[in-house]
């Protein structure tokens, strides 16, 4: 079998396709907040409550044009700024600092309790029009809020709604629908997800009996869409019809679709070609899986030597560009990189037959006549089931060839047994044996005849 074991694994490899990643930046000596001055960075740095380099750690990650925007981890103490940006490109080799977004006095840096500032950023996503949404977990003090920054016009941000409830916020994901757009939201530890409403301005929770979600990702905008969510404790992985959570609902239960070949997954993103790129706990690799074929996942991105419960964080570009943030926590201090590569697909919010036009609460689309997203589906069945042909095919291959050798032997063998025995025959040593029935003595006489 090893031959044919050889075979299976050469088509495989030749069916996957090479993402080649290229160094964008690296912070060897952790990474720094862009301060008013230096006076003000020496009297954090000696106030390690207000500020701690060796906490900065980013979470999740949202590009826009030639930005790149990160929530950072909130502590009790030592992270005064948890939303910031940087380049895509720099003229100098030196890495850039982190961008206080989208100012210095809009973060609550002191200690919490302005309900008006941001206070805990997390989950991040910018729409198909240039708006950056940010979730804000809130305080203690304050409940958990969205922020809306229109990077389309000079950064405006406003508070668009505040939430029932404190704390937890996880990620998010938007459904830009003709009728409106909704956010459906991960809540950390808690069975249900949040569902909101932009021209409602409106927010609810739909309970989810028994799971408790920690990442999710939104299929591509072809319907019915389906939102799918990783549970917060096992590897299971589950869906709920977008739907339904368009119309209100207050209970869902997830549908289970399979279970992860690893840990519990804390980063999932979906591109508009139907591919999700996976990250899990303490692994030092990105997956993906083409959600058209059946559930499996495929290294994407492999980084050695890595020690960190949640190594990297990631986004894609309008353009098709995969930006990935790799962190390495060693005994001293952390270090950072800004990696990229072309993946040829968009983030799963854009159509690849779709413009749309900026508005100041709305989405307008326009639409082609285009059915690339159907065809591309449809093109990755083919490929799945002319995949499994060529096995089956292999596989009969193989089959026939043992028996048709086995076969040869056999008969190879027989035939000389009775060459021998009809020797030993004409010179009187032994009986005929009995002859199979396709076998005629007469033509072996016949052969034994010519040979002399």
């Amino acid at each position: 079998m090893d031959l044919f074991f050889i075979v299976v694994v050469l088509l495989r490899l030749s069916l996957a396709t090479a993402v080649n990643f290229t160094q964008v930046f690296e912070w060897p000596d952790g990474m720094d907040y862009e301060w008013p001055s230096e006076a003000s960075r020496t009297s954090a740095l000696n106030n390690r409550t207000y500020f701690n380099p060796k906490l900065i750690q980013p979470i999740f990650m949202a590009v826009y044009e030639t930005r790149i925007f990160l929530s950072l981890e909130k502590y009790n103490v030592g992270i005064p700024v948890t939303l910031v940006s940087l380049p895509t490109s720099s003229e100098t080799s030196a890495p850039p600092e982190l961008t206080p977004f989208p100012s210095w006095d809009m973060h609550n840096k002191d200690e919490y309790g302005d309900c008006n500032k941001i206070e805990e950023a997390a989950g991040l996503e910018v729409d198909a029009v240039g708006r950056l949404w940010v979730l804000d977990s809130g305080s203690e003090n304050c409940n958990a809020k969205l922020w809306i920054s229109d990077l389309f016009n000079n950064d405006k941000t406003k508070l668009i709604h505040r939430f029932s409830f404190g704390k937890y916020l996880a990620d998010l994901v938007l459904d830009e629908t003709p009728n409106g757009t909704f956010a459906y939201i991960a809540r950390l530890y808690r069975n249900h997800i949040v569902v909101f409403s932009l021209e409602r301005n409106q927010s609810w929770i739909v309970d989810t009996p028994g799971f408790m979600a920690y990442s999710i990702a939104l299929s591509p905008k072809e319907e019915p869409r389906q939102l799918y969510l990783s549970h917060s404790f096992t590897n299971e992985f589950f869906s709920i019809s977008v739907a339904a959570l368009r119309n209100g609902i207050q209970t869902a239960n997830p549908k289970l679709i399979g279970k992860w070949t690893r840990t519990q997954k804390y980063r999932m993103l979906m591109d508009n070609h139907g591919t999700m790129y996976i990250a899990s706990f303490d692994e030092n690799f990105i997956t993906s899986w083409n959600t058209y074929q059946s559930m499996q996942e495929q290294r994407f991105l492999v980084v050695e030597g890595l020690n960190t419960v949640r190594p990297f964080t990631f986004a894609l570009d309008s353009s098709g560009t995969f930006w990935v943030t790799e962190i390495n926590e060693t005994a001293t201090k952390p270090t950072f990189r800004l990696l990229k590569a072309a993946v040829g697909a968009k983030p799963y919010y854009i159509s690849d037959c779709q413009t749309t036009v900026p508005s100041t609460t709305t989405v307008t689309h326009i639409n082609c006549t285009c059915e690339e997203g159907v065809r591309f589906k449809e093109a990755n069945k083919l490929t799945e089931e002319s995949t499994n042909f060529a096995l089956i095919g292999l596989i009969i291959c193989f089959i026939f060839s043992i028996v048709v050798c086995t076969y040869n032997l056999w008969l190879n063998m027989r035939l000389r047994k009775l060459q021998n025995y009809i020797r030993q025959r004409d010179a009187g040593a032994v009986e005929m044996p009995t002859v199979p029935k396709f076998f005629q003595p007469e033509m072996l006489d016949v052969e034994q005849g010519n040979r002399k």
